[in-house]
């Protein structure tokens, strides 16, 4: 989504709530917006005055991750095939949480860490369903894992601290929103965590409470990260509380248990109170079955659908991958039923070549 450039001074003004309830992270903020090369290091002056972050502890702990995706990769045509971003150490043994979309069908990893060392690293685990992604580092990393937050209890005018890789790696906002998030990629998450003022390092960037906790990672760039007036841009992050339950599971086989959702790979924007295809993957479930880029959908299953919410929702509920899912299009003038052969969305990536 493309960025919205208005002022950050507007920005701030309109979070007032958030400025008098934190007012020393108010003036750290406007510092760092109004001088970004010196954002990092008013960032760590300000987390120590408050005397609730370990500034040195928390920025040794954010990494540089850039990763190259195999030549072939189905995911290269949305997401280029170098990638770069940020993680998060949160465990022993070079464990680092980051966006999964960085590292879909990677073939060649590294981790660039807080003294400038690069190291080559693994995939440990991805889930689709969360959008997050855990690396580990081949060699040691020196470096406190950042400890856990509870999402849950972040409020809107609650004061973040954004912690990303890079000289201007850092830079204060506000949650100024916690609502559904819908995705065209056949993704949702139940709430994500809206910032602002938008930061541009993003991808994989640690969302930090007051008290240091980590309570999310960072996924995108958005136009409108409030629910209401004023409209002001900011950032999507994945909530931490996701990984929690999965935890476990990524890092002990590389995915969550049980079965995976079923997947199609339509990628569909709402427009005009009609669900359009967008993109469909190539050689995914839904073109093999016919469905073209263009086509309303107007249905699952005979049940009527509006919003991408509502066709996640009839999709996911219909079962598990693998299941046949019956959706009703408009392709041009016609109306017809289509039944689609669902699949696990990480079934559908190119494995990296073994040789």
């Amino acid at each position: 989504m493309a960025a919205s450039h208005s002022p950050a001074r507007f920005a701030l003004a309109a979070l007032t709530a958030a400025a008098l309830a934190f007012a020393l992270l108010s003036a750290a903020a406007a510092a760092a917006n109004e001088a970004a090369p010196r954002a990092k290091q008013s960032a760590k002056k300000a987390a120590d005055a408050d005397g609730k972050i370990d500034s040195e502890k928390l920025f040794g702990a954010i990494v540089k991750v850039s990763t190259v995706a195999i030549a072939d990769a189905r995911s290269a045509a949305t997401l280029g095939r170098e990638r770069q971003g940020s993680g998060v150490v949160i465990g022993d043994k070079g464990l680092v949480l980051t966006i999964g979309y960085l590292i879909v069908e990677a073939d060649d990893i590294k981790i660039t860490d807080a003294k400038g060392r690069t190291l080559p690293a693994t995939i440990v685990g991805y889930d689709h369903a969360s959008g997050l992604g855990l690396i580990r580092s081949v060699a040691p990393l020196d470096a406190t894992p950042v400890a856990l937050g509870d999402s849950s209890k972040t409020a809107e005018h609650d004061p973040v601290l954004i912690a990303s890789s890079g000289d201007d790696g850092a830079a204060f906002a506000w949650v100024v929103s916690k609502r559904l998030f819908t995705g065209s990629w056949e993704y949702q998450l139940d709430y994500a965590i809206y910032t602002s003022p938008p930061t541009m390092n993003w991808s994989g960037a640690a969302l930090i409470d007051r008290d240091g906790k980590l309570i999310g990672i960072g996924s995108l760039i958005v136009r409108e990260a409030t629910d209401g007036d004023p409209k002001l841009p900011g950032n999507v992050f994945v909530p931490i509380d996701l990984l929690k339950p999965i935890l476990a599971d990524l890092v002990k086989t590389g995915h969550r248990q049980g079965p995976a959702r079923p997947w199609l790979g339509v990628a569909a924007d709402e427009v005009q109170g009609r669900l359009l295809v967008t993109r469909v993957s190539p050689e995914s479930p839904a073109d093999q079955a016919g469905v073209q880029a263009g086509d309303i959908i107007l249905g699952v299953d005979g049940d009527v659908v509006h919003t991408q919410a509502e066709f996640y929702n009839k999709v996911w509920g219909r079962g598990k991958a693998g299941d046949e899912i019956p959706l009703k299009v408009l392709q041009g003038v016609d109306v017809k039923e289509i039944s689609v052969r669902s699949i696990d969305r990480t079934e559908y990536f190119r494995p990296k070549p073994t040789y």
